[in-house]
């Protein structure tokens, strides 16, 4: 297993520069149907690397001749055109492109889905993803003699169906709009699957300075009915248990899926050092409200946007400047953190 997953490594990183990637922007929630401007905006940043973080199209269907059809629309695309010449790019999925609205490991197109995902992003047809059910991966580059990692995970092969909400909110005024699910509270359910876990405990085991890990849905937010990390709360206990485990310093979050992007902190008893996670979710779309999250860092930005980080690799310990920039070029979110901050004790 780790002789593929070496092989996958050096089959997959050897189109990119791995010296120049110090700037990342990325995003999620594009509707093929929409003008996509904000790529012009992401193409003026001059980023060394886009990350699509899911709903990269909404196709929403059973049908492939659609499916593949809205990816056509997106490929025709002049902004995303320019994106794609102009920026290395990588991606996972959620479930507007995986299949349809948050379904999991029950869809019955999921392996022709991936096949048509992987066609569209132009993976290497000797690339590990082919050799594994699902789409999850990971990339390494070293920069400045110091190692970037990051991973993309996929949260929807693997994942249990959702528990409807039972109403057990309903006289809490934080909670005044209609709630989807509640917790699923069963100790084997999952979101990742078993191969996946085993592979991400391998992937944390490598020696990297700094690790971004793209999760299509937000990791650490507060329970708010909708879907997150936060519905599995077993889950999330595991990945904090598995970064203290394999000592997997430096990690920090990005997500998408809400249509709107925050930026939250989340330290508890058992996190094995502040986890942040930034939101960028609304490349077209947009949402009415933000949920109730008391990990919250100030004020979310609810019109459309993308990320951005960028790495000073010059420092002892490398520094990540977490970015939000909306489609009027404004910058909306700033966060610095020092990877001295995010060390297992």
């Amino acid at each position: 297993m780790k002789l593929l997953l070496s092989l996958f490594t050096l089959l997959s990183f050897s189109a990119f520069n791995q010296d120049t990637i110090t700037t990342i922007a990325f995003g999620s929630c594009g509707h093929q149907d929409k003008p996509l401007t904000i790529y012009q905006t992401i193409v003026a940043h001059q980023p060394d690397l886009f990350i699509f973080l899911g709903d990269n199209i909404y196709a929403d269907t059973k049908d492939m001749k659609v499916m593949r059809k809205k990816y056509k629309k997106l490929a025709n695309n002049s902004n995303y055109q320019l994106l794609k010449e102009s920026t290395p790019i990588i991606a996972t999925w959620d479930d507007h492109d995986y299949g349809l609205n948050d379904v999991g490991r029950h869809y019955t197109r999921k392996v022709s889905s991936k096949r048509i995902f992987l066609k569209f992003f132009n993976e290497p047809k000797k690339s590990f993803r082919y050799k594994h059910e699902g789409i999850y991966t990971s990339y390494n580059y070293t920069v400045n003699g110091k190692k970037l990692q990051i991973i993309l995970l996929d949260l929807r092969t693997f994942r249990d169906d959702l528990v409807p909400y039972d109403g057990a909110l309903k006289a809490d005024s934080n909670y005044s709009y209609h709630l989807d699910y509640s917790p699923q509270l069963s100790a084997d359910s999952t979101m990742l699957g078993k191969e996946q876990w085993a592979w991400l405990k391998n992937e944390l085991s490598q020696p990297a300075d700094v690790r971004i890990i793209g999760s299509s849905t937000q990791f650490a937010t507060q329970y708010n009915g909708y879907e997150t990390w936060a519905n599995f709360p077993s889950e999330q206990e595991k990945m904090f248990q598995l970064i203290k485990e394999t000592k997997a310093n430096g990690v920090v979050f990005i997500s998408g899926d809400v249509h709107y992007s925050e930026l939250s902190k989340m330290e508890t008893p058992t996190t094995p050092y502040p986890i942040y996670d930034l939101t960028s979710s609304g490349l077209t779309e947009e949402w009415k409200f933000a949920t109730p999250n008391n990990y919250r860092i100030g004020n979310p930005v609810m019109n459309n946007h993308f990320g951005m980080l960028t790495i000073d690799w010059n420092k002892a310990f490398p520094e990540v400047r977490m970015e939000i920039w909306d489609s009027n070029n404004q910058m909306r979110i700033l966060q610095t953190l020092s990877m001295e901050q995010l060390q297992v004790p």
